[in-house]
């Protein structure tokens, strides 16, 4: 196993000296020390002057240097099968949570009639996973920032590996929601965490778009192995297997994670960060009464009128506006530093990206169900139709990696946000007995188009942005957008449907809700195209490298102007 780990700006601090003093040797300034291309020029010669020079000759430009460490292996991998064995790692995450989400749509029919779930309560067994995704994501990638991304990341599929055996046990309604948040748990360490490791390893350029793009493949491979066990068991077998086979994935992959990441611990704990305990728990409990509020105000006695829903979601928001107010004005180490979003399109691109993934949600959760209600789909017709999805994921994701440096990242941002719309345009305009080629395969490319692209882009954008320190804030953000984006669209679609289905009908009801899906993936759009603006993921200095180097230049004008 590979004990230590070797951040790609960790080198940067003698660049630094180099800079401030003139005095070092070229052979004490290691191969990941690169010189910014917007320092003036007095500055900019002195580090081309520092730094231009190495093992590979005087003639190498900066510009090129930047260009090749952009595309090649970190120095903390030996080897090529070294990175393979670490991406796979890191990789497997993603499959193993798909596996859980979308999956588990498709053998939920199964599981209300098995434990006689009551349809009022059927979107809680998929709701609670979300919800304790993304109630918890930020505490787990400081838990990372703190301890390192290595022991928390396999902690918690080891964790989800146990919870997902026992949930395989399930005998009631109540066991099930219960095993499905604790699943919920070892994803939210794990997944953040993820981000944190390949976000600190891997610097801004080609070999980073490549893995990145690698990582959203994986989601798609996730997808379908999900939807076709789900499909297998749900159809010829105790729905038990679907839990045990993913707990068996979650346990090959924590003994692969052990012998195949580098450990980041010790290198984390220098830096002095504490978790935010005030914070945690108010972001905790505001996040969760809310939408617990909104999910079970469709199923309550009285509906919005039911004395405790109105109740729960008042203090809900009383206790989240409590959470921002301690983040922004009492935390000394805030779980969500508000300087998060000075970043240039943070704020309109966190925005859209909550309703693109909340659109996601609404796809993977009721055109599944309508698949099998109204087309009259089995589970394994399910996922035949799901082919096209799953093939233009893997080939969309991967094909990313070769060219996220060429185009720039709003033009692909707008072109994925027409996918998201036309995925479940599709299903809202198809009559009763539509044709598959007419309306399920064109929406399943649309569909691939918006997921995979949107969700490339913005992982590669917030990780590039991060300096080293907050790579488990990066992880966390990313995955609490995904995860609350889904959680809430799904409470405000379970509404939709309970209070439109016994005037419109069940077929209406679930046009009603593409609709609101197609509103949201439409303002989504509109954001992405006129406030987001996202240049091409091209080699280039690091958050850290850039944050020094611009010190270094203060420091250097200060100097002069004494």
């Amino acid at each position: 196993m590979i004990r230590t780990a070797s951040h790609s700006s960790q080198s940067f601090g003698p660049c630094i000296q180099a800079q401030r003093s003139h005095s070092i040797h070229n052979q004490a300034i290691l191969e990941d020390s690169v010189d910014p291309p917007d320092l003036p020029n007095q500055e900019h010669q002195g580090l081309e002057k520092d730094i231009g020079n190495d093992e590979r000759g005087n003639d190498e430009s900066l510009q090129a240097r930047i260009e090749r460490l952009g595309r090649e292996r970190p120095k903390v991998f030996r080897s090529m099968w070294a990175e393979i064995a670490f991406v796979f790692s890191i990789c497997n995450s993603q499959i193993i949570t798909e596996f859980f989400v979308s999956g588990f749509t498709v053998i939920l029919p199964t599981l209300i009639q098995e434990l006689d779930i009551p349809q009022t309560s059927s979107v809680w067994p998929a709701t609670a996973f979300s919800l304790a995704i993304a109630s918890t994501l930020l505490i787990f990638g400081r838990l990372g920032d703190m301890y390192g991304g290595y022991p928390v990341y396999v902690c918690g599929m080891i964790w989800l590996a146990v919870w997902s055996l026992v949930a395989g046990f399930s005998t009631s309604p109540l066991m099930l929601d219960f095993c499905r948040a604790l699943q919920g748990l070892g994803a939210a360490a794990y997944l953040p965490n993820g981000v944190l490791l390949m976000g600190s390893i891997y610097r801004p350029g080609p070999r980073k778009n490549l893995v990145f793009s690698i990582f959203g493949a994986s989601a798609v491979a996730g997808f379908f192995i999900g939807i076709f066990f789900a499909g297998v068991v749900g159809q010829y077998t105790r729905w038990g297997w679907y839990f045990w086979t993913g707990s068996l994935l979650a346990a090959i992959t924590a003994v692969s994670s052990v012998f195949s990441i580098p450990s980041d611990s010790a290198a984390r704990r220098k830096n002095g960060i504490t978790m935010d305990w005030l914070g945690s728990v108010l972001m905790v409990s505001g996040l969760t009464l809310t939408v617990y509020a909104i999910t079970d105000s469709s199923h309550s006695p009285h509906g919005w009128k039911t004395p405790y829903i109105p109740t729960l979601l008042i203090v809900g928001c009383l206790l989240t506006v409590a959470a921002v107010y301690v983040e922004g004005w009492v935390a000394k180490l805030p779980l969500l530093p508000f300087d998060v979003f000075a970043i240039p399109s943070m704020k309109p691109l966190t925005l859209a990206l909550l309703l693109n993934y909340g659109t996601l949600g609404i796809y993977l959760l009721y055109v599944t169900q309508y698949m099998q209600m109204f087309m009259g789909a089995t589970p394994l017709q399910v996922v035949a139709w799901y082919i096209p999805m799953i093939l233009g994921g893997l080939i969309l994701s991967t094909a990313g990696g070769f060219v996220l440096h060429l185009i720039p990242g709003k033009a692909l941002l707008v072109f994925s946000g027409a996918g998201w719309i036309g995925a479940l345009l599709l299903f809202a305009l198809a009559p009763l007995g539509a044709s598959y080629w007419a309306f399920t395969f064109p929406s399943a490319i649309f569909a691939t188009i918006g997921i995979d692209i949107t969700f490339n882009i913005a992982n590669i954008f917030i990780t590039t942005q991060m300096p080293g320190e907050r790579q488990g804030l990066a992880g966390g953000l990313i995955n609490s957008i995904l995860h609350l984006g889904i959680t809430f669209c799904l409470g405000f679609s379970d509404i939709i449907q309970a209070e439109t289905i016994d005037r419109l009908g069940p077929l209406k009801s679930y046009k009603a809700i593409f609709w609101f899906g197609v509103a949201t993936a439409s303002v989504a759009l509109l954001l992405m195209t006129f406030f987001v603006k996202i240049e091409k993921a091209k080699s280039d200095l690091t958050a850290d490298e850039k944050r020094e180097l611009e010190q270094a230049v203060l420091d250097e004008r200060r100097s002069n102007a004494l």
